[in-house]
């Protein structure tokens, strides 16, 4: 039998429905759904605790070819502690093997708004495609693809996102896009970075709307830099104080908020 006809036989002895199974293992009803119908196959982690739940050996359930549960007591039982030990890593890797990829994963069983306070998903996905289970949601989010209010992750979404592509309200990350970006390519309406394009913008390359701040920035209304393109310029020439960049951003923007004129000032002072 495959995987899947031995998990729906086991589940039936069992008594329990696929959603009191999820619930025991911390997964979404769909997740069993799909592992009972050859879709995906579960992660390490949730193949030792299926292992555990119904009284079966790991083998049993990822192996076609074994038909009957072995008892793990009697194979231990068969030889001494380094023959019970060489069988073990014999079988860790050929589950290696059998398992479609290695996530680590973990929800917590608190929930905020629907979703788990804490979400993990961690580990090497085979193939070209990431399964919906081996993204990370929750209200802190951490894997190779997060979706939380907070996320960390080679990919992440969500209000506070920190990560290799990052996407967010506050992003930071080597790809940083929202309203407030920080990276190495940043974009967004406040964007800091080696390579920046904003409404306002500051970086070694800098493109901003309203004001940008580089080694060369350019910009359709102020621009600060050693090589700058904008109606009203200021070159950094020999060197710029702090207080002649600061001077120069409220002469022409009056209005502008007092924390990004430090910041832009600060940034406009240290040009070198």
């Amino acid at each position: 039998m495959e995987f899947s006809e031995k998990l729906i036989t086991l589940r039936r002895r069992e008594g329990i429905s696929q959603e009191q199974l999820a619930d025991r293992l911390g997964v979404t009803r769909q997740s069993v759904s799909k592992w009972e119908s050859g879709a995906v196959m579960p992660e390490l982690v949730k193949l030792i605790s299926l292992s555990e739940m119904f009284g079966v050996s790991v083998d049993y359930l990822v192996k076609d070819y074994l038909e009957g549960p072995e008892d793990p007591a009697e194979t231990a039982a068969g030889g001494d502690w380094e023959t019970a030990s060489a069988r073990l890593e014999q079988k860790v890797d050929d589950l290696t093997r059998c398992v479609k990829g290695s996530v680590y994963a973990y929800d917590s069983r608190t929930r905020l708004f629907g979703l788990p306070l804490v979400s993990v998903r961690v580990g090497f996905v085979r193939g070209h495609r990431m399964a919906k289970e081996d993204v990370a949601r929750g209200v802190i989010a951490i894997g190779n693809t997060a979706v939380g209010v907070v996320a960390l992750g080679l990919v992440s979404v969500g209000l506070v996102s920190f990560g290799c592509v990052a996407l967010g309200l506050l992003a930071l990350g080597a790809v940083a896009a929202g309203p407030l970006a920080f990276g190495v390519c940043a974009m967004g309406y406040l964007a800091m970075g080696v390579c920046a394009i904003g409404v306002y913008a500051g970086g070694v390359c800098a493109v901003g709307s309203e004001i940008a701040v580089g080694m060369a920035a350019a910009s359709a209304g102020m621009a600060v830099g050693c090589e700058a393109d904008a109606p009203h310029v200021l070159l950094w020439g020999n060197g710029l104080s702090r207080g002649e960049v600061e001077t120069f951003l409220l002469t022409h923007h009056p209005n502008l908020w007092k924390p990004l004129v430090r910041l832009l000032s600060w940034m406009g002072g240290n040009l070198q």
